[in-house]
């Protein structure tokens, strides 16, 4: 089972609509894949697909009593192989909860071994703030996705706040954890010059970086990825096929891209889902 979380810590830069595109991508592709709602400020993730078998409990079960049963915490999503943890935290208790704990900032780390058997992907979606919380969610995971748009704002908070806050865990390297490596996609990227320069200037920065790097892939700034989310459809599943009157390749395109280049352990699956084997999954209504 691979952990990935999604984390900025700024809000606004495309945190749930990657995670939520991904991870349908990666379960219409075969995989096991668990989707955990872990902004309680803004808990999008929690409805952004139809749930066919909604469970009582969500995240604030899970952290604050350790319960880890599926039947009582994971709900079933309309898209088969794509489950969720939903957020439930209404008075946002868990941050304090954490802070409060001796084993705050590991416990998720400490429960997710759980799950090793029912998923062999958990993306974990996170409010886009410092907090005890967003720590303890690094020190879970195997690997850290950056969404970073291409703008001097977004680009300064990721090293003022992101790079800091992962500076401030490796303290916890002394009880064995490990910082996961950080993966920079540069997301909504449209054609203007100052865009792409930005974006140029981002890989510069990161070139010689060991334990951040920015990804090949890039996700465009396109009507499509905001349709899907106002439909609750996989962008995957929508746009399948080459728009005639756009640049950027169909949105299928991108996050096979984006999902082989984080994932290349299941490169194999990802390459199946060609143009043809969405489309029939669509047909099929599934």
């Amino acid at each position: 089972m691979k952990i990935s979380a999604v984390v900025s810590t700024k809000g606004g830069v495309g945190k749930t609509t990657i995670e939520a595109n991904l991870g349908a991508f990666c379960a219409d592709a075969g995989l096991r894949v668990l989707l955990i709602d872990l902004d309680p400020a803004q808990p999008s993730l929690s409805s952004y697909y139809q749930l066919v078998d909604e469970a009582q409990g969500g995240i604030y079960d899970l952290l604050a009593f350790n319960i880890t049963e599926s039947a009582k915490i994971i709900s079933s999503t309309a898209i088969p192989n794509l489950s969720l943890v939903i957020s439930n935290d209404i008075n946002n208790q868990l941050n304090s909860l954490l802070l409060q704990a001796p084993d705050g900032r590991l416990r998720l780390a400490n429960l997710m071994p759980a799950f090793k058997d029912h998923f062999d992907l958990v993306l974990i979606d996170t409010q886009g703030a410092r907090s005890a919380m967003l720590e303890m969610v690094v020190l879970a995971s195997d690997l850290v996705i950056s969404p970073l748009p291409p703008n001097m704002l977004a680009a300064r908070e990721f090293s003022r706040g992101t790079m800091q806050m992962l500076d401030g865990l490796r303290a916890y390297g002394r009880l064995g954890m490990k910082i996961p490596p950080v993966r920079i996609v540069v997301n909504n990227l449209d054609q203007t010059t100052d865009a792409q320069m930005i974006e140029q200037s981002v890989r510069e920065i990161f070139q010689d970086n060991d334990e951040i790097n920015v990804l090949d892939s890039v996700v465009p700034s396109a009507v499509v990825f905001r349709s899907g989310s106002s439909l609750g459809v996989p962008v995957h599943r929508l746009e399948y096929r080459q728009p005639s009157n756009r640049i950027s390749p169909a949105a299928l395109v991108v996050i096979r891209r984006l999902a082989i280049e984080l994932f290349p352990e299941w490169r194999d699956r990802f390459e199946a889902m060609t143009e043809e084997k969405v489309a029939s999954l669509v047909r099929e209504g599934r």
